[in-house]
């Protein structure tokens, strides 16, 4: 690595520790100068080491080079550091480095660079939309080995904000952006190893504000529903939180999730993060005339009343349960037809198997994986009624979207589910109980008056968007900002 290169990454570190230009012409000029600003200082060592290895430092780097420092001195450690990052096979040689201390850098990593729309992409999506007129608001990324952040790229802009541009060829040539003094928000689940042991280590060590988005304990709690190697992935996410400031969950049944682990961290003598649940919203969108007819033509086949199930065919989603009711039903005479809108998740054999025996025995019954959000929320108003019966879920969005869409939902007896539906429109279930998905299927489809009912509740139902939610999650994660 040319010395020019360390000299700038020196001086961009030099004028935010001692608030001014310097410019003493040498790596030892710098050094000499930073030594006693940073000496001891716990959130200026991090940033120290941070900005001259051009690499967030994981924990066990971080803590070599404070005790480096403590035992030999300030100038010898950062003198140390600058000939590590010199070596010839040092990650990030060429790259430059960027304090940002006047941006909320918001971590938008996964969902900046996938094609998927699930949950978790759709409540990012619609949370940063919100956010994106705010002049302080950076979104940013990792780089190809997880070893900092960097600024977005216009496409990775693009696709963070509408997933319209998936797939994108990181660039060659980026800047690490550095937080220093601000807050950094996490709105997205991070389970990357190398990401998640930097991301620890600045939130115990670089004196930012760190606050993320809870989505649930599921790989946890309900580990038998996940997919080999994603609660051991989780636990690296949870390992990842220990040190943050604010959690802000997506319902209270995940709060309830996330207080039981930060009690438990009480045993590392860790006190974790606060924790306060915000209900996510649930607002219909609307739909042209052209767009619902093109749904209608897609989604119905006949006259007789449409079901949606709405999620990914995995385990937790209790789709076989919902194929078992409707087989029932209609042997029973009970005339409707069936669409699962989703995606194929994770051991989802069992329900395509089930699927074709049926659809090959000429029932009303189909599956769509790839979907516009015009062919959802036609979906929705379509429908006679949702079944929902998840085994698990920290919020269940298809519960709060059909009630938006004023559509009667049958839906799991606990949870966040319940807590969405608690103000009317649901049948409620038990979800591991096959009779009872029965009982409600069927109550939903053959009782007109209960049907009636549901529906007037669900239309009579409060709306809260997703400016309401993005406002409300600004102000706690950033408690000093006025709403837009």
């Amino acid at each position: 690595m040319s010395t020019s290169v360390v000299l700038g990454r020196l001086g961009v570190l030099s004028k935010t520790v001692l608030g001014r230009d310097s410019q003493p012409g040498s790596v030892d000029g710098y050094l000499a100068l930073l030594a006693p600003a940073v000496e001891g200082d716990t959130n200026l060592l991090w940033l120290s080491h941070a900005a001259i290895a051009a690499v967030f430092p994981r924990h066990d780097e971080f803590e070599r080079f404070r005790r480096d420092q403590a035992l030999n001195g300030a100038l010898p450690a950062l003198a140390a550091l600058v000939a590590a990052a010199k070596r010839p096979f040092a990650p990030n040689r060429g790259v430059g480095i960027r304090i940002a201390t006047d941006t909320i850098v918001v971590d938008v990593h996964h969902t900046a660079r996938t094609g998927l729309a699930t949950g978790i992409q759709r409540v990012v999506r619609q949370t940063i939309l919100q956010w994106q007129g705010r002049a302080e608001v950076e979104l940013v990324g990792w780089d190809a080995n997880f070893t900092g952040l960097r600024h977005l790229s216009a496409p990775e802009r693009q696709n963070a904000l509408h997933g319209s541009v998936p797939r994108i060829t990181r660039p060659r040539d980026w800047v690490l952006t550095i937080p220093f003094g601000t807050t950094y928000i996490l709105p997205e689940l991070a389970l990357e190893r190398g990401r998640t042991d930097r991301i620890s280590c600045l939130a115990e060590f670089s004196g930012n504000r760190t606050t993320v988005i809870g989505f649930d304990c599921v790989p946890l709690t309900s580990s038998e529903t996940v997919g080999a190697g994603m609660s051991a992935a989780f636990a690296n996410n949870l390992a990842g939180l220990a040190h943050f400031d604010r959690i802000s969950t997506i319902s209270g049944a995940a709060a309830t999730e996330y207080r039981g682990w930060r009690q438990m961290l009480s045993g590392a003598g860790i006190t974790g993060p606060e924790i306060e649940p915000l209900l996510l919203p649930s607002v219909a969108e609307d739909v042209s005339a052209a767009d619902f007819e093109l749904a209608r033509t897609r989604l119905l086949t006949g006259d007789d009343p449409l079901v949606v199930c709405v999620g990914s065919h995995e385990p937790r989603k209790n789709h076989l349960a919902v194929l078992y009711a409707a087989e029932r039903l209609w042997r029973e005479g009970v005339r409707f037809q069936l669409v699962f809108i989703g995606g194929n998740g994770w051991n989802g054999d069992a329900f395509r198997r089930q699927l074709e025996r049926l659809q090959g025995e000429g029932r009303p019954v189909k599956a769509i994986s790839a979907v516009s959000d015009s062919l959802l929320w036609s979906a929705y108003r379509l429908s006679y009624v949702t079944v929902f019966p998840s085994l698990n879920e920290g919020f269940g969005l298809p519960v709060g979207e059909s009630l938006s869409a004023g559509t009667p939902v049958v839906t799991s007896d606990f949870g966040s589910m319940k807590e969405i539906a608690s103000g009317g429109g649901a049948i409620f279930v038990d979800p591991r109980d096959d009779d009872d998905v029965y009982r409600g299927m069927r109550a939903g489809l053959t009782d007109p008056e209960l049907h009636a009912r549901l529906s007037a509740e669900a239309a009579a139902l409060p709306a809260r968007g997703w400016s309401e939610y993005a406002d409300a999650l600004w102000q706690y994660f950033v408690p000093t900002s006025q709403p837009v």
